[in-house]
């Protein structure tokens, strides 16, 4: 597929009003993507756990208008918010000559997180993946021609990338990979792919606690953070280092190896934070208390021989990794020995899902 193959060349013009609701999912990183090209194509591949239980709900209702510009309400969590219509202007203006019906109707946007609004987590994947998957829907209802699973699933993606890179990896799941890699046959920088490799069981019903060490906003944005890879002294490294890691991990997942899995996994995640520590301007986005967390989790494993491990997002927040059959215990460990390095006690239980889910009336 090429960037051209998603242009909706005719529709109908009939159609007065309407509404579609999904929800979608945020996901983390295994394999982390830092730095992009234009339009959102990033430098290296990545691939996701995509998560169950911290998704964004968003209905948008569409009615006919005269075709003019770019019409359009934001409602989060219930209000009208001014503050996410830039974000949404620009993405509109992104992926119009995909979707030329976009200046055909006023768009009210209501949306909602099941997770708390400023809790430290990533909302943009789940939030744009979910604007996408409704615009998608939108456009079947239009199109002259069918519109397949597939195609809608890879479009959604695509649409979603051009408003938040990691976004793409949302649409799906259990795994998700996206950036062009030699290991996996599908894979594209257009959009993300599910992960269609062996995964052992070892995998199945994997956990991820999210520990909210920082709510706060962050000092350097991820936007920024990805464009300090220009010119970065070990960018090139850096990319080629992401697409062997990628190619263990299918190995990997299909062996079953935890220790290996938990070496590739909390590497990713310090090379992530390595990269913005040797930008220029440098920047650090841990905390003291992801630090203590980090060395609360190495001795706990190394005490226990457990496989639990963390990664991290361009946060401080520490997502805590581990497989099923581990939940009772490590659930106590953080409980007796994590909790009081995060923020007002705060974490979110969450484990592997299977993608977003459209929201019948």
């Amino acid at each position: 597929m090429t960037a051209q193959d998603f242009i909706l060349k005719s529709y109908h013009t009939n159609i007065e009003n309407g509404s579609v609701k999904w929800e979608s999912p945020s996901n983390i990183a295994l394999v982390k993507y830092w730095g992009k090209k234009k339009d959102q194509i990033p430098e290296n591949p990545s691939i996701s756990f995509t998560l169950s239980d911290c998704k964004t709900i968003t209905e948008i209702t569409f009615t006919k208008k005269e075709r003019t510009g770019f019409s359009f309400d934001i409602y989060f969590e219930g209000e009208k918010n001014e503050a996410f219509k830039p974000k949404i202007q620009t993405f509109f203006e992104r992926i119009e000559i995909y979707m030329p019906f976009l200046k055909d109707y006023h768009f009210k946007i209501e949306t909602s997180n099941t997770f708390p609004h400023s809790s430290g987590i990533a909302s943009s994947a789940s939030g744009m993946s979910a604007i996408a998957l409704c615009l998608m829907s939108i456009e079947r209802s239009l199109s002259l021609v069918e519109v397949t699973d597939e195609v809608f699933n890879q479009k959604a993606s695509f649409l979603a990338r051009l408003g938040s890179g990691s976004a793409c990896r949302s649409i799906e799941g259990e795994l998700v990979v996206w950036g062009k890699n030699e290991s996996i046959e599908a894979s594209s920088d257009l959009y993300g792919v599910k992960f269609e490799g062996e995964v052992h069981s070892n995998f199945k019903n994997y956990q991820d606690t999210i520990l909210l060490v920082d709510k706060g906003e962050k000092q350097v944005s991820s936007t920024v953070g990805h464009q300090l890879m220009y010119g970065h002294p070990f960018a090139k490294e850096r990319f080629s280092q992401a697409h062997d890691n990628l190619a263990k991990l299918k190995t990997i997942l299909a062996s079953g190896d935890l220790n290996e899995f938990v070496k590739i996994v909390e590497s990713e995640a310090l090379t992530l934070h390595a990269m913005m520590m040797t930008s220029m301007p440098y920047f650090i986005l841990m905390k003291p208390n992801t630090l203590e967390i980090i060395n609360k989790i190495w001795a706990y494993r190394q005490k226990t021989d457990s496989k639990v491990c963390f990664t991290l997002d361009a946060g401080a927040n520490v997502h805590v990794l581990y497989p099923e059959n581990e939940k009772e215990s490590i659930l106590e460990f953080i409980k007796n020995e994590l909790v009081s390095y995060c923020q007002n006690g705060h974490y979110i239980c969450d484990q592997i899902g299977l993608g977003a889910n459209q929201i019948e009336f």
